[in-house]
């Protein structure tokens, strides 16, 4: 059972980790590594060169789970360490976890009919290329924009609106490809099989909370940003 509530910047980092394990994956983002010893939140984040205030409302935000957030806090986030979060969970889905999926889902099919296995790869290959798509986009333009915006250059063709209109779900196709697997895999159940659904499953979760904190925090401070230089 994770712990539930809010956590303070003089709370130990290895107390928030043990008690939230999902949170290493947001520790790693921030670009935070383990070995901090007895170290409290705040200590770690000046040690990493990371802004306290970003973090906790980042890691409270999820272990919460709740969309409400204030005007108050959504002003006081730094927006260059949100884009940094942002960047390396975009790292992590494209350069390892979903190659990582990919080699284990190879041999959890490799006994498969031909015709099958075939099928599989290429279900999944296209979920691949999508979340790949809706990634490049968010690096390529939106990063783009908001880093020019706070140096002062103001583009007159784009705003965060625009990324908010066309923000789509990318959780939909890996539900379906772990739904053709739970009900239609052709062969026995293996160890392998079961450990390919589980990366599934914890993929589908991993990709909503990132796609929160984009909807909850990111794009709404965005917009506050833009009202003040506008």
């Amino acid at each position: 059972m994770y712990k539930q509530g809010i956590y303070k910047e003089t709370d130990r980092m290895s107390d928030l980790i043990c008690d939230n394990y999902p949170m290493l994956l947001v520790m790693s983002r921030f670009g935070i590594s383990l070995g901090f010893g007895e170290k409290t939140i705040g200590e770690v984040c000046r040690l990493n060169n990371v802004d306290t205030f970003t973090f906790l409302s980042v890691v409270n935000f999820l272990i919460e789970d709740s969309p409400i957030v204030t005007e108050d806090v959504l002003r006081k986030l730094s927006l260059e360490t949100l884009i940094k979060y942002l960047h390396n969970a975009h790292d992590y889905f494209l350069n390892f976890r979903l190659p990582h999926i990919r080699r284990k889902l190879t041999d959890a099919i490799s006994s498969c009919p031909g015709d099958v296995a075939f099928v599989i790869s290429k279900y999944f290959d296209e979920y691949a290329e999508e979340v790949n798509k809706h990634m490049s986009y968010e690096e390529h333009t939106v990063f783009t924009y908001v880093s020019s915006l706070l140096k002062g250059e103001k583009d007159d063709k784009y705003n965060i609106a625009i990324f908010r209109k066309r923000h789509d779900q990318i959780e939909a196709k890996i539900t379906e490809l772990k739904y053709i697997l739970i009900r239609y895999y052709p062969g026995e159940s293996s160890h392998i099989l079961n450990s390919v659904l589980f990366d599934i499953f914890a993929t589908e979760e991993d990709l909503t909370t990132h796609t929160r904190v984009e909807d909850f925090l990111f794009v709404p401070a965005i917009m506050i940003y833009e009202e003040l230089r506008s």
